[in-house]
């Protein structure tokens, strides 16, 4: 593979060879995001050589993790036959306490949940135990311990840790149909997805989930339904509900004059892992519009549609977090045991905000401003922040 592009047939090759045997990468619809991307990461990018030897690493580990995957339902089809019950699905912009809440609702063991590790190793390396996986949690605490030192300012941002919950974009991220845009500057492939039916992503999500459930229950974990969370639902609301039957959604709250600013902020910093010399105003632009457009979405499908969302303050899930958790309780049916509750106090306990450094950042270092944020977002704070 030449050191300067990053090419699809080659990366296919190369997972092949890593996967020595393996031939079927399911689902054939992944290849022409596969194409889109890498053209776009070869021209628009503006990649570093350091960065295009961790994207080139992560891709073709995904493309191995889909072999992995289709022989593991070929070993064991029962597999296949795992059901996904309806998921509680945290949903909102980031930073506005969607880590916050899963984390505390994952405590909770009739409520499965998938931790960092998981997503960055969903498949079991080759001969190790499925009931022990050992090998993979060290190797991610060993990531994320190595991401922090390069990058101290990243907790400040998001709390990193391998051993919590965390989002399932990054198990998205195989369908090559998902939020590529948080590693790079990739408008023609950003557009190209705008303009796609991403139900093969959610279809491939859904694959996965099973997997990881089947999984855990190799490990003894037995729960009723998966707490799910991830911004990039706001822009696919009516096909998460379509692939869900029955989720039922919380959706996260704050003003967008604060938190855009803030996403601007860590993804210019997660751009910075890869590219050269990032454009803080393309990035804060970027995630400006994208989030505009995913609220009017979101808006759009709950007018239309009978599923009843929660709606939770950011302010609230911080000052009174518990109050909250009683509120989603209430509205999803679900019953809370005295060992769950006891489990997210020792965790709230453990993780307050308050140990973790402030994050900084000014609205016109990436190209906003206040008067900017409140015009883009005007119908939505009107309704949400204003109310």
């Amino acid at each position: 593979m030449s050191a300067a592009t990053l090419n699809p047939d080659a990366l296919e090759r190369a997972a092949l060879e890593q996967a020595a045997g393996l031939k079927n990468f399911g689902d054939p619809t992944y290849r022409k995001g596969l194409e889109v991307l890498c053209d776009s990461l070869n021209t628009e990018a503006n990649l570093s050589d350091f960065g295009r030897g961790l994207l080139e690493h992560k891709i073709v580990e995904m493309l191995v993790n889909r072999l992995r995957i289709e022989e593991f339902f070929r070993q064991h089809p029962e597999i296949e036959n795992e059901k996904i019950g309806a998921p509680v699905v945290i949903v909102g912009l980031p930073r506005t306490g969607t880590t916050l809440l899963q984390r505390v609702l994952s405590c909770d063991p009739n409520l499965y949940s998938m931790h960092w590790w998981e997503s960055r190793y969903p498949v079991p390396f080759p001969g190790e135990d499925i009931k022990n996986p050992i090998e993979r949690m060290e190797r991610a605490r060993g990531e994320v311990k190595v991401m922090v030192d390069a990058m101290p300012k990243l907790m400040a941002i998001h709390p990193m840790d391998a051993d919590q919950a965390d989002e399932e974009v990054m198990l998205m991220e195989h369908s090559f149909m998902s939020s590529f845009n948080a590693y790079a500057n990739v408008p023609s492939y950003m557009k190209w997805l705008h303009e796609s039916d991403e139900t093969p992503a959610y279809d491939y999500l859904k694959r996965i989930l099973k997997f990881l459930q089947w999984q855990q229950r190799q490990r003894g974990i037995t729960a009723t339904r998966w707490v799910l969370k991830a911004p990039h639902h706001l822009l696919r609301m009516k096909l998460l509900l379509k692939e869900f039957p029955g989720a039922q959604v919380i959706q996260t709250h704050r003003d967008p004059v604060d938190t855009i600013p803030s996403i601007a902020s860590m993804i210019h910093t997660l751009w910075g892992i890869y590219g050269s010399g990032p454009d803080a105003s393309a990035a804060g632009h970027e995630w400006n519009d994208l989030m505009a457009r995913a609220f009017h979405h979101t808006m759009d499908v709950r007018a239309t549609n009978n599923t009843p969302f929660l709606d939770v303050r950011f302010i609230d899930t911080v000052k009174k977090p518990f109050e909250v958790v009683d509120a989603i309780y209430a509205h999803t049916g679900m019953t809370l045991s005295a060992e769950g509750k006891q489990a997210m106090e020792v965790w709230m306990e453990k993780n307050r905000r308050d140990k973790r450094e402030a994050h900084e950042y000014h609205p016109g270092d990436f190209g906003l401003s206040d008067e900017q944020l409140k015009r883009d977002f005007a119908d939505y704070r009107k309704k949400y922040i204003e109310a």
